[in-house]
Parts: C-alpha cells; sequence; structure tokens
C-alpha cells in the first residue's frame, strides 16, 4: 500500500505541475483568438486522448513534460495545394470537410481537381469537376482529412502569428506564471498545515536515518529526541553538533535520546564518508520548533517569503550547476520519482511544500533563454518588437527544434544516469 500511495502522488504531482503550465498557455491562446490544435501532457506515443470542442487532449507515454500546440507556431504537418484531387463535403453553401485520401471510397462528396486554394484569407477553394470550374466557400472550422485523422483548418486571424507581440508574448509567459501562481497557493496551504514556528528552538532530534550506516546499525530511528552526548546535553545548536560528531571520525560516542516516553542510550562510531573529511553516522539532525496557528495575513506573508528564499536558493543552485557542471548534479524522471518518494514519506505536508518547490523551480527553468523553453521564445518576441518584425520562423523553427533535441537528448542522459546509480546503491 505505502509504494502505492507513493506512486499516486508522484503521478499527480506531476499532472498537476505540468498541467497548470499547459493551461496557462492554453487559456491566455484561446484567449487571444489563437486555435491551440493539441493539449499534451507528456510526449511519444498516445496512451490516451479525446477531443474537445477545436483542442485534441492527450496523455503521451513519455512524462518528459507537455506543450499546448498552436496553430501557426510551427509548420502544418497537412499540406494541400493546386493540382491535387480532393473530395468535398458540402453542407448549405460551404465546404465542411475536405478529403485527401481514400476518394473512391467517400460518399456525397463532390470530387475533383483543385484550380486555386486559399484556406488562410480568402477561404476559398476553387475546383475543377469534370471539366466545369466551380468556386465553393471554405468554413472557417472545416477539416482536413487525411490518413483517418481530421485537422482543423487554421485562417490567418486564427494563427499565433497573426497576433499582437503582446498577445503571444501573455500566452507564452502563462505557463511559467502559472507553476509561479501554483506555488505561491501550495506554500500560504504548507504554511497553514505545518504552522509558523516559534522564535527559539526546542530541541534537536533526528530526521532520516540511512540504512547501512552507523546510525541506521546502532539502533537510531527518525524522530529520537537528542538529549546529551557522553554526558554533556546537546542544547538547541545543531552546528556544533555536527561538529562534535564530525571531529570524532572513528571515537564511539554515548548518545542519550528520548524516544516516545523512553529514555534510551545507544553507542554510534562516526565513519568518514568518501572524499569527505570527518566523521559521520548517516543520519539528518533537525532543529524542532513549536509551532503556533498562522492568521490569515501571515499565511499570505510567510508564502511570500518561502516564495523568495526558495527562489534564490534556485538561482543558486543554477549558478554552481553552470560554474561546475555534473551530469550527478542533474535528476531527470526516475531522480524525480525516488527524491519524492523520500519526500512522501516524511508526511502529506512535506510532501505540499516539496510540489511547491518542483514548481517553482519548473518555472524559473522554463524561463531560462534556452532554445525550446519559453524563456527562448520570449527573447525571439523580443527581438522582433525591437527590430518592428519577426524573425524568419524557420531560422527560429530550426533554433527550437535544435534546442529540444539537445534538451531531450539530455534527458535521455540524465535518466540513464539516474537508473544507473541506483542500480549501483
Amino acid at each position: 500500500m505505502e509504494l502505492l500511495r507513493i506512486i499516486f502522488l508522484t503521478v499527480l504531482m506531476f499532472l498537476v505541475i505540468v498541467t497548470v503550465h499547459e493551461w496557462g498557455h492554453y487559456y491566455f491562446a484561446k484567449r487571444a483568438g489563437i486555435l491551440v490544435r493539441e493539449f499534451a501532457i507528456g510526449f511519444g506515443p498516445k496512451l490516451f486522448s479525446y477531443r474537445r470542442n477545436e483542442t485534441q487532449f492527450t496523455l503521451r507515454l513519455l512524462p518528459f513534460g507537455g506543450y499546448a500546440r498552436m496553430a501557426g507556431e510551427d509548420p502544418e504537418f497537412v499540406q494541400i495545394q493546386s493540382g491535387q484531387t480532393v473530395a468535398l463535403r458540402v453542407e448549405g453553401d460551404e465546404v465542411r470537410k475536405i478529403y485527401l485520401d481514400r476518394l473512391d471510397n467517400r460518399k456525397n462528396v463532390i470530387r475533383g481537381e483543385i484550380q486555386e486554394v486559399d484556406l488562410e484569407d480568402r477561404l476559398r477553394i476553387v475546383l475543377d469537376v469534370d471539366g466545369e470550374v466551380i468556386a465553393y466557400r471554405v468554413h472557417p472550422q472545416a477539416m482536413l482529412v487525411a490518413k483517418g485523422s481530421e485537422t482543423q483548418i487554421a485562417p490567418r486571424d486564427r494563427q499565433y502569428g497573426s497576433k499582437t507581440v503582446g498577445q503571444r508574448a501573455l500566452s507564452i509567459f502563462a505557463g511559467p506564471l502559472m507553476n509561479f501562481i501554483l506555488a505561491f497557493v501550495l506554500f500560504a496551504l504548507h504554511t497553514q498545515m505545518a504552522g509558523i514556528p516559534l522564535d527559539e528552538p526546542e530541541h534537536l532530534e533526528l530526521g532520516d536515518v540511512i540504512e547501512q550506516r552507523p546510525a541506521f546499525e546502532a539502533g537510531f530511528k527518525k524522530g529520537d529526541i537528542i538529549e546529551s552526548i557522553n554526558g554533556v546535553p546537546v542544547g538547541t545548536d545543531a552546528t556544533k553538533l555536527i561538529e562534535t560528531i564530525s571531529g570524532s571520525k572513528d571515537i564511539p560516542m554515548n548518545w542519550t535520546v528520548r524516544r516516545g516516553d523512553e529514555l534510551l542510550t545507544i553507542n554510534v562510531t562516526p565513519r568518514p564518508v568518501e572524499n569527505e573529511e570527518g566523521g559521520k553516522i548517516g543520519a539528518v539532525i533537525v532543529t524542532y520548533f513549536e509551532t503556533r496557528s498562522a492568521s490569515f495575513g501571515e499565511t499570505f506573508t510567510v508564502a511570500a517569503e518561502k516564495m523568495t528564499s526558495m527562489s534564490k536558493l534556485i538561482f543558486s543552485s543554477l549558478k554552481q550547476l553552470i560554474a561546475r557542471f555534473s551530469m550527478n548534479d542533474l535528476a531527470g524522471p526516475v531522480g524525480m520519482i525516488e527524491a519524492t518518494s523520500k519526500v512522501v514519506k516524511q508526511g502529506f505536508t512535506d510532501f505540499v511544500f516539496w510540489t511547491a518547490i518542483i514548481s517553482l523551480n519548473l518555472g524559473i527553468f522554463n524561463l531560462l533563454p534556452i532554445p525550446a523553453l519559453d524563456g527562448s521564445r520570449l527573447i525571439f518576441l523580443g527581438v522582433e518588437a525591437l527590430r518592428g518584425k519577426p524573425v524568419d520562423p524557420n531560422r527560429e523553427g530550426l533554433v527550437h527544434f535544435i534546442g529540444f533535441a539537445a534538451l531531450f537528448l539530455l534527458m535521455l542522459a540524465v535518466t540513464y544516469n539516474d537508473i544507473l546509480r541506483l542500480i549501483q546503491s
């Protein structure tokens, strides 16, 4: 049951964070009048799909993110041109469907060779039907049907590129914005659940105890309250305690801990860890504070403080990653699941805080000026605003394609590294 709970909460976290992000793109694109062809969670083969109004909603196999595919943002997959033989289904006085294949099997249609076609501006198609040239008006939501699938046409006023720079920038920025809003809401929820710590710490206790390490082997458990070491009270200074442990490498220590209503005496000998100096016992030292309930105003104030401090930590981590890049400092879906499983075991309150951090991290990461990410698209829009004309769509598309391919390969490498690390450990 615990494994199912971990899997459920991990999947839920992924779905919520990515869905909120892509919903931001989707909602503001729709508000601008852009045709959103697909709202997808994940990449690769479809697992589930359904169509609502103009948009196909899909759940895909690879949990590497998602996308809201807007008409005109990328080259269209289905092309139609003069000289091509097609079949039209006309309802009233407008073309509702344009069939591109299996023409002999289509019923109640008009077949002919295209003489002229404009599905973006004039919405008109001219057909040679048995030697007679006839012009047909095309409905703005007409469908192109080929290979068993239907693709809605995109008149120019429904395309991404037809909108103002401001409208396009908002539809792009809305994704990270929704992640920031979600993070703030979750930080506020965490504040309500966890309360506000009092000024003075209550005691020191053990957090996670790592298997096959001295603390685990000695019999310590998470939640043990540390009373004294070698007969000396430890107080509430975690830094001083860590320094004491580090200076006791290979020296037996006599700990007194409180477990529930019971006082226990446990002997443990700190051991060195590879590539690190000093002794380690393999357990997290936690400073415990008594808490009080947060008022309505404090909930939002503390949430803002948490958002600010975690943002600074994320930027600091990014700076360190750039200065000293290592694959071991990155985590893919496997590493994320491993880390989330540890947080889930600590309780739902910590899980809410963790989800807020991941949502904030995703929002910040997507605003980085890396090709294929939202930040890169915003830079291209900024260049367009300064120049007064857009960058060549083919060149921009190539940049984003290369960036996406590089990120995808990096994700595969990171995932492989995560799996290898798990196997080795």
